[in-house]
């Protein structure tokens, strides 16, 4: 019993903390990602692609012993 108290507190306390946290419409939060997105659309890789200078998945050359 002591256990299934603490638990529900536990639970009211997150509620509390929920509770208090600024909310926006998802309309809001979808126009500004859209803006941000469209902001930092030229250093997106998947959409401009890399560079073979940047390139982290380009295959390293390998290591030979002479």
């Amino acid at each position: 019993m002591a256990a299934n108290l603490q638990q529900q507190r536990s639970i009211n306390l997150q509620l509390r903390r929920e509770m208090e946290m600024e909310r926006m419409p998802v309309s809001v939060a979808c126009s500004l990602m859209m803006k941000y997105m469209l902001e930092h659309e030229e250093e997106d890789c998947l959409l401009s692609g890399f560079t073979q200078k940047v390139n982290p998945f380009r295959e390293k050359s390998s290591c030979s012993i002479i």
